[in-house]
């Protein structure tokens, strides 16, 4: 019987719609129904699929457990945290939202428990109903993410700005101030239209730069255009870093535009994804406004430009990698008698550091494979690399400490290591706090920083290492040839 229940055409049938609908509904239209068939297609499917969980003779009791499970997540912060962990364990990064109006779904119920008396169908029904219907419930569509500006128009004495993830929000005072629509009748109901991507108004006209947080001006009847107001490449690329929650992270760049005559002058809003907005008063002051918890805009909201130290986790991975390199092969420049084995000791260790690379896992499996296989194949590559990493740099103490390697040698090859590490992380950390701007500024400084310490640190350790040698050697010859 749960088998039949599981495999009824309309339990396949609302596996599909679920797969659909999630992968591909949703990102080409959020909003009121696509969420909630999602909702209803989930609960007929999720019903039979946990029946299957236990004994005999209980599907009432796997009902009811669906319903309740389902309520609490939907009418609890708690029950939504959990939803979200638990989902992202097994199908990725997946956010589950508690909105107490996804319970008139719960109805669907009925219907899955109406599906239940259906006779026991084919074998070839189950073989293809029990992975489907496990397929579509764990590979749910992408984690709501927040709310993304991608539009803005004049609604008479109203700016409206729509978007991603967000019903809307209104200014009704020139974009001093905004609120979130809230359905009531009180704010205007936001329309689909499409994005404009430039404006004229009676002193100048305005456009979006392609591919830029960038705005353009001209005063001349759109003959001629200078920059009004621009996010450089290198903090465009800042502000990227910080869109996480939202699957493949695109690039920040300004959608639309709408321009608004005041009494005392014009204000000109634009749309820039994630970023929120940017409003020019009339007074020609540009200010950027980021979305707050209660879905408004504010300024105070808006992300920062610069962060000291913040998203560059994976150049100070390079960078402490790049410095326990540079120790191994210092190890391997002091102990002149090991040098014949170097290459070997030397390669093992940088296998092990490509390894323990922040690769992008995702963009090979995909930002929502199932089982959230990023995370399990660069934490099993992540645990080879270290152990590789780690045997090779105890073999090369060894080794140091065995040859009897003067203790000065092996401490400068300590500093060099140090100093390598910090050549490689000082761009990247100032990077992040905005000197130098651009990116890629910072990566030609580090591989100049890290690169030049790295060889003449390793020219200075291999000298030292071959002249203290010499001196003990003279030292031991002249104690073994003076007179008794």
């Amino acid at each position: 019987m749960r088998r039949a229940w599981l495999c009824h055409p309309a339990t396949l049938a609302s596996a599909l719609v679920l797969l659909i609908n999630d992968h591909v509904l949703k990102a080409a239209w959020p909003g009121l129904v696509t969420g909630k068939l999602s909702d209803v297609a989930g609960l007929v499917v999720a019903a039979p699929l946990v029946s299957l969980l236990f004994a005999r003779r209980a599907d009432l009791a796997a009902t009811v457990l669906t319903g309740v499970v389902f309520t609490l997540v939907k009418t609890t912060g708690a029950g939504a945290e959990l939803a979200s962990a638990a989902w992202t364990l097994v199908a990725g990064p997946s956010r589950v939202l508690a909105d107490p109006t996804d319970l008139l779904a719960l109805p669907a119920l009925g219907l899955a428990w109406w599906i239940r008396k259906h006779e026991a169908p084919r074998r070839w029904s189950a073989v293809v109903g029990v992975p489907l219907a496990v397929l579509a419930v764990a590979a749910t569509g992408p984690a709501g993410g927040p709310p993304s500006a991608e539009n803005v128009y004049l609604d008479g004495g109203h700016i409206v700005v729509t978007g991603r993830w967000t019903f809307g929000t209104v200014s009704s005072d020139g974009g001093r101030t905004w609120r979130a629509v809230t359905g009531n009748g009180t704010t205007p109901k936001p329309q689909i239209l499409a994005p404009r991507t430039s404006v004229c108004g009676a002193e100048f006209c305005y456009r979006i730069a392609p591919g830029r947080l960038k705005v353009e001006r001209s005063a001349d009847g759109e003959r001629t255009w200078t920059s009004a107001w621009e996010v450089s490449p290198g903090r465009t690329e800042w502000l990227k870093r910080g869109h996480v929650g939202d699957g493949r992270p695109r690039d920040p760049r300004s959608l639309a535009l709408a321009l608004q005559e005041r009494p005392d002058g014009h204000v000109v809003v634009v749309a820039n994804g994630r970023d929120g907005i940017v409003v020019r008063d009339t007074g020609g002051t540009w200010r950027r406004h980021g979305y707050g918890a209660d879905g408004g805009l504010s300024t105070g909201e808006a992300t920062p430009l610069t962060g000291p130290g913040e998203r560059v986790d994976g150049e100070m991975r390079v960078a402490v990698l790049a410095g326990l390199w540079m120790l191994l092969a210092g190890l391997v420049a002091v102990t002149p008698e090991v040098v014949s084995s170097g290459r070997v000791i030397l390669s093992c260790g940088l296998i092990g550091v490509l390894l323990l690379l922040p690769w992008r896992y995702e963009e090979f499996f995909g930002y929502y494979s199932p089982f959230n296989l990023p995370g399990v194949v660069g934490a099993a590559v992540g645990v080879n690399g270290g152990t590789l990493l780690g045997i090779t740099l105890v073999i090369a103490a060894l080794a140091t400490w065995r040859e009897g390697a003067a203790v000065d040698s092996v401490r400068e090859a300590l500093y060099v290591a140090v100093l390598v590490s910090a050549g490689v992380a000082l761009p990247f950390r100032g990077w992040s706090a905005g000197w130098p701007d651009g990116y890629t500024a910072a990566l030609v400084l580090a591989g100049l920083f890290g690169l030049g310490i790295g060889a003449a640190g390793l020219v200075i350790l291999r000298r030292n290492a071959v002249r203290r040698s010499a001196a003990i050697g003279y030292l031991a010859g002249s104690s073994t040839s003076s007179p008794r």
